[in-house]
């Protein structure tokens, strides 16, 4: 009901609400202060945990009770104004809110200003009648409403991490949430035993109180069932957002809506801060009596007369109950993936294993499948690193830090191990930094899915466990060189070996495929140094392969020369021997020819040297028939090329002949 002071002569202290509104601004006022203490309170808790644990579900159950307080802060100030304007009609003082009420300030005569601050007043009185247009409790009801879906929307996420167990926190938690509760309870139902007439404010209100209420139960329920394992619980902390949620939209959409509806002064005002979302929170749930009265009271319309849902209203358990039958039956049917095996237990044990595809059992709880994996590699890190969170790089953008490999930095997948060394002929140990990894699956047959699912508890865990314990003892025998050198390729069949043994005789189920061996290096800080006693290392190993190689050429060149040598003199002794045979066979015949022929031989010898001899030789025969007189003359004389054809004699010419 609606008063205009202008319009009718009512009698206020004759209404209840109005008679009792000095009392609900006291009561509303404490509830105003709590609830935004509370929400900033939580706000800051909310910062502070995200600073240090940004994956945790803690951030979602701060943000989500937050922003529940926030709109019930909203919501009571909403009603404060509904009830100050009642005192104030009646000529009560109200409770006043602190941040509510501005300072006056005293207008200054127009001739003592300058022309700035004329104009600074003149805008500050357009907003003043601007914001007494809107209305200023409207835009405190925005902005809290507002405040209210950010913090839902930042907690709207769920990546989170698996819970870490219950602590004293946690219980510490659940017990304030279950005494702020249990206040909320009685504020509520104080507020539900108040009439209409007495206070009308009182059932929106109390709306908005079961909306915290629900928020604090739905987290306690969280809070308890975090077991360490379970993720469902850090995904419920941001389901629970969507009560704060859906209200705060409500309460967005009717400050915006209210907005455009003129003010006026003399009228009594309407609470703007309503929730549908918080008046279904209610027992016996009615979700259409709110339905039912509105199109009963404005359009005349009474549903009761039709038969349709008269029919619905009879049929909903029978159907409901049927539907939850059938339902509670098809938990029964389970869908293996191709990736997975499923172990089937009946009455809790073990009796198939199940492949792929659809199967058909006893319904939950007389039946129940556990997901075993199927021919899924996994890869594990002794460190117990996880680098599958890490974001990927962009491909033009700058390698990822998991890529660095160089000793002088640190990564995440290493850790330290303690090897075998010696100095001076003593025993020492010495420390380095490795990076291996472990490539399994669960074996393929049934015995090994079994083993697997009830054998371990955890999979990763043991074989990290068992393979922590054998490198101890694997590497507790090594030195640091022959890690480096030619020890570490057999480092990896060694541990592999060792480790699916011990998996073996645990009855695992694990099938390691392979042993990487990605890194073996001193740790960070002693890498420039053992930087520089390779380098000397390779140095000298440089400087003696070197001076070996110039000693083996030497020897080469001087066993090629000794080789020459011999095989030369051996040469010329061999053709010294066959030139004196020849001399000797020539010998032989030619003194067998004389002992033959005689003085025939010698003759045909003297003639075939003096052949030989004269073949090189220009001679001139004359014949001794010519004249008497003259004698037979040889010309020994030689001539160079250009010659005279006719040649000329003289003195020195004939000096040259012989007489034959």
């Amino acid at each position: 009901m609606s008063v205009d002071l202008d319009t009718e002569a009512i009698d206020l202290d004759g209404l209840p609400r109005f008679q009792r509104s000095p009392v609900h601004t006291r009561w509303l006022v404490p509830l105003t202060y709590l609830s935004a203490a509370a929400a900033l309170l939580l706000c800051l808790l909310q910062g502070a945990v995200g600073l240090f644990s940004p994956s945790t579900c803690w951030l979602a159950l701060l943000a989500v009770n937050a922003a529940a307080l926030w709109l019930l802060a909203a919501a009571a100030q909403s009603a404060w104004w509904v009830a100050s304007w009642r005192a104030t009609a009646m000529g009560k003082a109200p409770a006043a809110l602190a941040f509510w009420r501005g300072t006056e300030v005293a207008a200054a005569e127009p001739g003592s200003l300058s022309r700035y601050d004329r104009w600074c007043q003149a805008m500050a009185a357009a907003c003043r009648r601007q914001l007494g247009r809107i209305g200023a409790q409207r835009l405190w009801l925005f902005g809290l409403a507002g405040l209210a879906m950010a913090l839902v929307n930042s907690a709207w996420r769920f990546d989170f991490a698996v819970p870490a167990l219950a602590g004293q926190v946690t219980w510490f938690a659940v017990c304030l949430l279950a005494a702020s509760a249990f206040g909320l309870v009685v504020l509520e139902r104080h507020l539900v035993a108040e009439g209409e007439a007495a206070w009308p404010e009182a059932e929106p209100l109390a709306a908005f109180i079961r909306v915290v209420i629900a928020v604090q139960v739905l987290s306690i329920v969280c809070l308890v069932c975090i077991d360490g394992e379970r993720l469902w619980p850090a995904r419920l902390a941001a389901l629970i957002g969507l009560l704060p949620g859906l209200a705060a939209l409500e309460l967005l959409l009717r400050t915006g809506l209210s907005m455009f509806r003129p003010q006026r002064l003399r009228a009594e005002p309407t609470l703007v801060a309503r929730s549908v979302v918080g008046g279904l929170l209610q027992w016996p749930p009615r979700p259409m009596a709110a339905l039912h009265s509105e199109l009963q009271q404005r359009l005349g319309i009474d549903l009761r007369q039709v038969w349709a849902f008269s029919f619905m209203r009879r049929a909903f358990l029978p159907v409901a109950l049927l539907v939850a039958l059938v339902g509670w039956l098809l938990t029964g049917i389970v869908e293996v993936p191709m990736n997975g095996r499923g172990v089937y237990e009946r009455f809790g044990k073990p009796v198939q294993v199940y492949a792929p595809g659809l199967h058909a059992g006893l319904p939950w709880p007389f039946g129940k499948v556990l997901k075993v994996d199927n021919s899924v590699i996994h890869e594990l890190a002794t460190s117990g690193a996880d680098s599958s969170a890490d974001p990927l790089a962009a491909a033009e953008g700058p390698a990822p830090g998991t890529s660095n490999r160089l000793w002088d930095a640190t990564h995440l997948s290493e850790n330290s191990q303690v090897i075998a060394g010696s100095e001076g002929g003593r025993q020492r140990f010495q420390i380095v930094n490795m990076d291996v990894r472990f490539i399994y699956r669960i074996g393929m047959s049934d015995a090994a899915a079994l083993a697997a699912t009830y054998h371990s508890a955890d999979v990763a865990q043991l074989l990290r466990s068992i393979a922590n314990r054998v490198l101890v003892h694997d590497f507790a025998g090594r030195s640091l060189d022959g890690l480096l050198g030619a020890e570490r390729e057999a480092l990896g069949r060694d541990i592999g070996r060792a480790v699916q043994a011990d998996l073996d005789r645990m009855d695992s189920g694990v099938e390691l495929l392979a042993t990487s061996v990605e890194a073996i290096h001193p740790p960070a800080g002693a890498a420039n140094a053992y930087h520089a006693v390779q380098a000397a290392q390779i140095t000298a190993q440089a400087l003696i392969a070197r001076d070996r190689g110039q000693a083996a050429q030497q020897a080469s060149q001087a066993r090629l020369s000794a080789t020459g040598l011999t095989d030369q003199a051996t040469a010329q002794a061999h053709e010294t021997a066959t030139g004196a045979s020849i001399a000797a066979l020539r010998f032989a015949a030619e003194r067998t020819a004389w002992q033959q022929a005689g003085q025939a031989f010698i003759l045909e010898q003297y003639l075939d040297k003096l052949s030989q001899g004269m073949a090189g030789v220009s001679s001139l025969i004359i014949d001794h028939r010519l004249t008497a007189g003259q004698a037979p003359t040889l010309d020994l004389r030689s001539y160079a090329l250009p010659v005279d054809p006719t040649p000329q004699k003289s003195v020195s010419g004939r000096s040259q002949e012989r007489n034959l």
